[in-house]
């Protein structure tokens, strides 16, 4: 038996239970069934052709290397570098091991397969020892567990029939949801129609779901439209956008993508990688030059924001390329040091919103602060200035005086202008600190006993600045609080920059009596152009990767100088 309703399909007649489904209090009854079908869709399909050989850009020989550890040509930063993108995973690994917890189900209780009828549900009710209601939690644990739509279906159905054919929004929503992740399309769009039909406007969410779930289907401007809804109230989330973006590509109206896209990013947002791999991959079977420039654009807006490709996206910048062999450009990279204007300005900057700017994270005394520029202006420019306090506590295990001197003695081996940078009760004789050892340490490096209350790093961004860019530094400290203290992008960037080329890192363990000392990146990590081949940083698939790291693997991308032709 089929019911027809005004401005609806026909749905067939799913719950003979309950003659009526509604969303809740409503003047007049409005009838849902809703059909199951085998109808699936793909969020998202692009053909992973080859560029025809017209492509009008000139850019077409890629090569995606890993850099070879031990080479001289070496340009891989170092998994043991502070900077090196999963380095704060596997830190955060050592220091605590959580243990994954499930999101456990009552005593007894376990979710159906199938779907059940009404005396089924009540049963499973009965046996129901949560504190929730048990329509929320049954519906919830679905979505979180991803079940059958049929089952899900059941439980609405039989909600209906014990509310008056009434089933609540919040349900009716995480029912959506399930459909959505199912990518039940044509489920997504007879409840679509039931919530236009019974409220005039939806709460962000579940027009979120909606403008996902409508995407895939003939119907995906009305996702759109549901976008123009949102932005009522608010700005729309980069996920919205990324979901509109998608299904305007997927349906090959490049126009309305773009014109999102410049909304998005006009908003501040930063693009999520799969919007701007969704270009490339599109771009593959375009032959157009203005289309070209847009996503040479998208490369550029990488390197300026800092953001760093994952391998699919990599891969994906690579396939738009690539056309015939690819072989090693040899080009070099830019380097990560500052030029003599840049250095400047950040040393000033800092000396004035960081070391005397009244830093709120400042420990120390302005008389203090005089008495250590008065020494440091009394010595030679350091070649390295070492936290001697946080080098003390790299090994636990060790000693701390035994620690830092071994560090100290390393650098002074190679006749360097070594600073020591330490607390005056590190001067006290103790278990942890040998009077001897610090009397050694004091014979092979230049050392500045702060009060005990003090922080080092002011001391040590003075110091290290103060005696000309090579001049180096060792600490754990990534100093994130006071890049936070500086007063733009710009100066941000530059510390960042100056910082990845001038921290030394030590690498965990003893060989002798020796720590091994990782250099400082030589190359800013940054996406790169010579005008005929870029180099794209990238992060590897299933690394966390901390905003404050770089990745560890390029793409390398070399251009032809000749105009294209058959491969």
């Amino acid at each position: 038996m089929t019911f027809y309703l005004p401005g609806f399909r026909s749905f067939p007649k799913l719950w003979k239970s309950t003659p009526y489904f509604e969303l809740g209090p409503a003047t007049s009854p409005v009838s849902l069934f809703l059909a199951v079908t085998g109808n699936q869709h793909r969020w998202f399909s692009v053909k992973s052709t080859s560029l025809r050989n017209g492509k009008a850009i000139s850019l077409l020989v890629a090569k995606a290397r890993t850099l070879k550890k031990g080479n001289d040509s070496n340009r891989q930063v170092s998994p043991d570098h502070y900077f090196a993108a999963g380095a704060a995973k596997k830190r955060s690994q050592v220091r605590s091991n959580p243990q994954h917890r499930d999101h456990a189900l009552p005593v007894a209780l376990q979710l159906p397969t199938k779907p059940l009828n009404s005396e089924e549900w009540d049963k499973l009710k009965e046996d129901f020892n949560g504190k929730a209601s048990f329509e929320d939690w049954v519906i919830s644990q679905m979505v979180h567990r991803c079940s059958s739509i049929d089952v899900a279906k059941s439980l609405l159905a039989w909600v209906a029939a014990k509310n008056n054919g009434i089933v609540g929004y919040n349900l009716l929503v995480k029912y959506l949801s399930l459909c959505v992740s199912h990518k039940q399309t044509s489920e997504v769009i007879d409840v679509y129609e039931i919530m236009k039909a019974k409220y005039k406007c939806l709460e962000s969410g579940a027009n979120t779901l909606l403008i996902r779930g409508l995407i895939p289907s003939d119907r995906w401007r009305e996702a759109l439209l549901l976008l123009e809804d949102i932005k009522k109230v608010m700005v729309p989330s980069k996920r919205n956008y990324n979901d509109c973006i998608q299904g305007a590509l997927l349906h090959q109206d490049v126009n309305v993508a773009w014109s999102l896209y410049q909304e998005l990013v006009g908003h501040n947002l930063i693009p999520l990688l799969e919007t701007l791999k969704a270009f490339f991959d599109f771009g593959k079977d375009i032959n157009d030059d203005h289309y070209s420039n847009k996503l040479l654009d998208i490369l550029l807006y990488l390197r300026n924001n800092q953001l760093y490709p994952g391998e699919s996206f990599a891969h994906s910048i690579k396939a738009w390329f690539e056309s015939g062999q690819c072989s090693s450009c040899g080009r070099t990279l830019e380097s990560i040091h500052l030029s003599p204007e840049e250095y400047e300005f950040l040393k000033e900057t800092i000396m004035r919103d960081v070391i005397d700017g009244g830093d709120q994270y400042k420990k120390t005394t302005p008389q203090e602060l005089k008495r250590f520029e008065r020494f440091v202006n009394s010595c030679p420019p350091f070649d390295i200035v070492i936290d001697g306090l946080n080098v003390a506590k790299m090994l636990p295990k060790s000693r701390e005086s035994q620690n830092l001197l071994a560090v100290v003695s390393q650098l002074a081996q190679q006749n360097l202008q070594v600073l020591v940078l330490g607390r005056k009760h590190m001067l006290t004789a103790s278990a942890r600190w040998r009077r001897d050892e610090m009397e050694q340490v004091q014979r092979q490096a230049h050392c500045f006993f702060a009060d005990n209350i003090s922080e080092d790093d002011p001391f040590l961004l003075y110091a290290t600045l103060n005696s000309g860019s090579h001049c180096k530094f060792i600490t754990k400290d990534l100093m994130r609080d006071h890049k936070a203290c500086l007063p733009d992008a710009r100066a941000q960037h530059l510390f960042f920059k100056w910082q990845q080329g001038h921290q030394l890192a030590v690498r965990k363990g003893f060989r002798g009596s020796h720590l091994t000392l990782l250099d400082p990146l030589h190359y800013d990590t940054v996406v790169q152009t010579t005008g005929d081949s870029w180099h794209i940083p990238y992060d590897e698939d299933l690394v966390q990767r901390s905003s404050y790291e770089v990745p560890t693997k390029w793409l390398c991308l070399q251009g032809k100088t000749q105009a294209p032709g058959p491969c």
